[in-house]
């Protein structure tokens, strides 16, 4: 079977990202008469997450469309063999993956063989997903463009986070990055 198309979109926090990736998840979908999938990676740790995955849970409700939820903030592989060449996939967010994966345990990211190994387990997994697809849409933050400063923890998560895009905008047949609402193609044929 061939690989489905790879979509990846990013952009700032509240920047619109999310949206826009439903809309093209949705488009796919309608335009193939695919199945909608919407892997969510957060979860609800204070009032304003819970508020937001509300936010987004409604916004899918109200598109008429049928999503089917799966909820996954770590150990994305394992939903891999779900999918068949029919379905759109909607992946939100890899950045909430990594922090999840993170901190799955005290002290491990401190690890560098554990940080490589998760940096090839995100990256095997978004493959062995987007192998089982029609397409994958695959959305992350850019947290990258602040000043790290010299904290540890931030220097490494910023290093798997660049490793990853830069690795996911590679295999990608398209990307984007939203600003304020408004995609940027940065790869791809234009629409």
């Amino acid at each position: 079977m061939a690989e489905g198309s790879l979509i990846f979109i990013s952009g700032g926090v509240r920047s619109g990202k999310s949206s826009y990736a439903e809309r093209a998840a949705a488009g796919l979908a309608i335009k193939t008469e695919g199945k909608l999938h919407y892997v969510a990676a957060g979860k609800a740790y204070d009032p304003e997450m819970e508020a937001r995955i509300q936010r987004h849970q409604d916004d899918r409700e109200k598109s008429g469309l049928n999503w089917t939820t799966w909820e996954k903030p770590s150990a994305l592989e394992e939903i891999s063999e779900n999918f068949n060449n029919q379905d759109i996939i909607l992946f939100d967010c890899l950045t909430t993956l990594l922090n999840n994966e993170l901190f799955r345990a005290e002290d491990v990211w401190r690890n560098r063989e554990f940080q490589e190994n998760l940096s090839s387990d995100i990256l095997r997994a978004i493959t062995e997903i987007r192998n089982k697809c029609r397409a994958l849409i695959v959305v992350s933050n850019e947290v990258l463009n602040e000043p790290i400063g010299k904290n540890e923890l931030v220097i490494t998560y910023s290093k798997i986070l660049g490793m990853l895009h830069t690795n996911i905008v590679d295999m990608a047949d398209e990307a984007y990055l939203v600003e304020a609402g408004i995609p940027i193609q940065m790869k791809g044929e234009p629409e």
